[in-house]
């Protein structure tokens, strides 16, 4: 009724309206949710399969993105396993559905990683990928350069293996140097043989003075 007798309000009233509509569906204020373009159970099974492989290679490479979807749950991991109670496992699990992965991230990274008052993962980022233009990064553990040192120690000392195979076979080459020089012996008994061919010229000069005295 108040609008009716003052028409010269409507046109506020309706502005303010629209308003309160653009607002509400407009931005995205206090919604941190990273979604991917996926639904809630299909965005929850990436991430989960994603942590799943940080766990077992300690490190991976996917888009920023899902990395920085990734980070959160990952360090949320780490404080389940620092916790080491009952719960805590069972929390771990029903998320990740491995039970060797959760075995490793309480008996393995949550160790490693008890020091930390947080901050357990780091992201590097890297140049775009040439199919799409996606901005790629890597995610891996802040402990993990431990490992990544150790692994070259053993790879040496394999190579040092293949280096004393040679010195093995150096009596066997003696020995077949040995056989090729005495095979040679054999060959100086042929030149024997051209005596016996000193006869023929000999009947060919007796035959040549036959002829002269007839």
């Amino acid at each position: 009724m108040a609008l009716r007798q003052w028409p010269d309000l409507l046109p506020l009233a309706n502005s303010k309206c629209l308003c309160e509509d653009r607002g509400s569906s407009g931005m995205r204020h206090q919604k941190k949710t990273i979604k991917l373009g996926r639904t809630a159970d299909h965005r929850r099974a990436l991430l989960a399969n994603q942590v799943c492989a940080l766990i077992q290679h300690q490190r991976i490479k996917t888009t920023l993105a899902k990395a920085k979807a990734v980070r959160p749950l990952a360090e949320r991991m780490v404080t389940l396993g620092k916790n080491g109670s009952i719960h805590a496992r069972r929390r771990a699990l029903a998320v990740l559905r491995h039970k060797n992965i959760v075995k490793k991230l309480f008996d393995d990274i949550a160790q490693r990683s008890a020091e930390r008052n947080g901050g357990y993962t780091r992201i590097v980022k890297l140049g775009a990928r040439k199919s799409d233009s996606a901005r790629m990064a890597f995610i891996e553990w802040v402990d993990a350069e431990h490992i990544a040192e150790e692994k070259p120690k053993k790879e040496k000392a394999k190579r040092k293996e293949p280096e004393a195979k040679p010195q093995q076979a150096e009596p066997e080459q003696a020995a077949q140097e040995e056989t090729k020089a005495e095979a040679p012996a054999p060959r100086h008994e042929e030149p024997a043989a051209p005596p016996t061919e000193e006869p023929k010229p000999k009947k060919r000069r007796w035959f040549g003075r036959k002829s002269d005295d007839s």
